[in-house]
């Protein structure tokens, strides 16, 4: 058994092991008397407070597993340090066992009330002392065990889930651009098919297709390639200001827009902005005739009938494609 006296300041918190007694009370006598009942054992260390203006304060700081606690007190309610004892984070389940030099029911029934956890008649017999001491301590030390194994799991799952959205998230991004993968675009496409469809609503698609592009890599190198293509997807990205709109990486050089509930006049608008903006970023490609980097794009918009095919929007978003590049490239071609 540790005796302590009180500190003459806050003590050094720390993770209780033992069973560790912090008793308030104001006389001396009763303190010494419980300090020789609990004296000689190894599992228990004890500290005795005699102010009980200063009992919160010191088991926020010494960090008590039980609180023996005199119920009458000179200028001090006993049932009211109780209370502060309990609106304290540091104390709030903290065992808190009343003493009283008298056996009243109306007395312990105030106590529990209030929240205390038990009650003795001072003093109390060794052995029944050590044993209430024990079994409060070791319930308490229980509960913080089990809280704490709680709390560590919880955060492990929170942890847990974060990984996986952030697999997810990287699992639907294109590892070169940032921007949503063909996996991601072909989901979204399919759940905006049905949507439109259901709804009877516009559903437009672009494909854009980075002009010259093979030459572009030959001339200028594959690393000079990959920035190239971050850049038009960096565009691309930013031309998709609704939440629902979508730009995706379809497979090497060529890009896609999902643009829902827009139909032809406003995806003309939406491709025009795009391809004028990456011609206005002049990137260098001196293997094109412009002397920069330029996109053709194939427009497809269309309200799909109960029998319509996703395909037949591809299919004419790269029909569309193809009538741009024919035309001469950097430039748009509804379908």
């Amino acid at each position: 058994m540790t005796d302590q006296t009180q500190p003459a300041g806050p003590a050094r918190i720390t993770t209780p092991q033992k069973t560790r007694v912090l008793l308030v009370d104001d006389q001396r006598i009763i303190a010494e008397a419980v300090r020789r009942l609990v004296h000689a054992e190894p599992d228990i260390e004890f500290m005795s407070v005699q102010d009980p203006l200063a009992a919160v304060a010191t088991a926020q700081a010494w960090k008590p597993t039980v609180i023996l606690q005199d119920l009458v007190m000179p200028d001090a309610d006993g049932f009211a340090l109780v209370k502060q004892f309990r609106s304290s984070p540091e104390t709030s389940d903290v065992p808190i066992i009343m003493l009283s030099s008298k056996e009243e029911s109306s007395l312990k029934a105030q106590g529990f009330a209030i929240g205390a956890n038990d009650y003795l008649v001072k003093l109390p017999d060794r052995i029944e002392l050590l044993a209430r001491l024990r079994y409060h301590s070791s319930a308490y030390l229980s509960r913080r065990e089990r809280d704490d194994a709680f709390r560590a799991l919880r955060e492990s799952e929170q942890r847990l889930a974060e990984a996986n959205m952030t697999l997810q998230r990287l699992a639907e991004l294109d590892g070169l651009t940032g921007i949503a993968n063909r996996r991601r675009f072909d989901e979204i496409l399919s759940a905006e098919w049905h949507r439109a469809q259901r709804h009877q609503r516009p559903l437009s698609l672009l494909l854009c297709d980075v002009d010259y592009f093979k030459l572009y890599n030959d001339t200028h190198g594959h690393l000079a390639g990959d920035e190239c293509l971050r850049e038009v997807a960096a565009i691309l990205g930013k031309s998709t200001r609704r939440p629902a709109d979508l730009a995706a990486r379809y497979g090497g050089e060529e890009f896609a827009l999902i643009l829902p509930e827009t139909d032809a006049d406003g995806a003309v608008a939406v491709a025009e902005a795009c391809r004028g903006t990456v011609e206005a970023r002049a990137i260098p490609n001196q293997a094109a005739p412009t002397r920069i980097v330029t996109l053709s794009i194939g427009i497809a918009s269309i309200v799909p009938a109960p029998g319509a095919r996703q395909a037949d929007l591809i299919g004419g978003a790269d029909k569309a494609l193809y009538k741009a590049k024919h035309l001469g490239r950097n430039r748009s071609a509804l379908q």
